[in-house]
């Protein structure tokens, strides 16, 4: 069922392997046009974005998202399409994930297919971000019947692209090792810099490329950037998304607008951001 790669022993310490971003929300395009306009512009390393209307994807379309959500779109497939793209990692990536609120299991599976399938419908999104994903053994069977139904969705619709739709599960930790057959990619670490600096890799990563996990970093000063990407290497993630922003002084969520540094992180990813 996995579109994005297949499992197998990957490069995990010489930092060949190429990063990209994935952006876990930005807050509502009105409140955050600088943020959403930027992910469509010519060679940003992106792999994945977020999109998360009310926790989900509301009552009704919203026209602010769907233009959006077009305009990412649009820019995908310019890239993908190009005769001579601005970079591998932009043209591979790029996809709208739609969020869907697993809350750790407490949600039943009708509610969940039917947030997918407004997306779907709505905003014609690449995929889905699955927020809250439990982590345990016990859990894993129900997150497989989600994430086949989902992948079947992406399969009828005509959203998903040539190479199929983007499963990723946020579980913030190192879940039971059977969640990596269970979708594309994994949210293995989502915190502060304080904690990831000091992080531990779980063992049976190992056997899996660079691109089934992503780490999401708040706190990390520009100071410490090219540290972290290290970490994010030695650790075997392939997307990252790290911001200085840390959660205080009114910040509701650290990840809802720019890093202070956001064109020079994009640079180091990739090849910059042209004008």
């Amino acid at each position: 069922m996995p579109h994005l790669t297949s499992t197998g022993a990957g490069t995990r310490t010489d930092g060949a392997q190429h990063l990209g971003v994935g952006v876990p929300g930005y807050a509502h395009p009105l409140l955050a046009p600088v943020e959403w306009a930027g992910l469509s512009r010519p060679g940003t390393p992106l792999h994945w974005a977020v999109l998360n209307i009310d926790n989900g994807p509301g009552a009704r379309p919203d026209p602010h998202c769907l233009e959006a959500a077009g305009r990412l779109r649009n820019a995908r497939e310019r890239a993908l399409h190009s005769e001579d793209p601005e970079d591998t990692v932009r043209a591979s990536g790029g996809r709208l994930l739609g969020h869907v609120d697993l809350a750790f299991g407490g949600r039943p599976f009708g509610e969940l297919v039917a947030d997918a399938q407004a997306y779907l419908d709505w905003y014609r999104v690449g995929g889905f971000y699955l927020d809250r994903c439990p982590a345990g053994r016990d859990s894993l069977p129900a997150v497989r019947r989600l994430t086949s139904t989902l992948g079947a969705l992406l399969g009828d619709s005509d959203c998903a692209g040539e190479n199929g739709g983007l499963l990723v599960l946020g579980h913030d930790t190192h879940p039971y090792p059977g969640y990596a057959e269970a979708a594309d990619q994994l949210v293995t670490f989502r915190g502060a810099w304080t904690d990831y600096r000091w992080s531990q890799v779980a063992e049976w990563t190992a056997g899996y490329a660079p691109g089934r996990f992503a780490h999401l970093v708040h706190g990390v000063p520009r100071t410490h950037l090219e540290e972290a990407m290290r970490i994010a290497r030695w650790h075997g993630a392939g997307t990252i998304f790290f911001t200085d922003r840390d959660g205080t002084a009114g910040q509701t969520d650290p990840f809802a607008a720019l890093p202070s540094y956001w064109d020079e992180f994009v640079s180091r990813i990739g090849p910059g951001i042209s004008e």
